[in-house]
This record gives structure tokens, sequence and C-alpha cells, in this order.
């Protein structure tokens, strides 16, 4: 079994958030991440990319727009 790292893309950087993902939920605008080791990330992103050869998902936060009118 091959569990991948979950890394936040801004703009062409990668930053590791969790690692060894084992279970990955998604909710609405939310994403709710477990590893194997049962530590949890919960994100407000959306799923871009998943590079099975290097074990990789890569997620993009999600913004939200607040009209003043």
């Amino acid at each position: 079994m091959c569990e991948a790292h979950a890394y936040v893309l801004t703009g062409d950087k990668e930053k590791r958030i969790l690692e060894s993902v084992d279970e990955v939920v998604f909710e609405g605008d939310e994403v709710n991440l477990v590893n194997i080791f049962g530590e949890q990330k919960t994100l407000r992103a959306r799923l871009t990319r998943y590079d099975s050869r290097e074990g990789k998902l890569f997620f993009e936060a999600v913004q939200r727009f607040v009209s003043d009118g």
C-alpha cells in the first residue's frame, strides 16, 4: 500500500502539509485528510492533481469573496 503526501500549491511553490495520507474526505469546499498515524488536517481547498508515481496530492486554496453591497 502506498500513501501519498499532501501539498498546497501557491504559484510555483509546493508546501508539504501532511505525510502518509491514508484518507481524503471531501465536504463542500473543505477537504479532510487523515494520515496513517491518525494526524488530521482540514483544508479549504480543492484537489488539482494526483501524481501516483511520486505519491503526491496537490491542493489549491479556495478563496471566498465577500460582497460589500
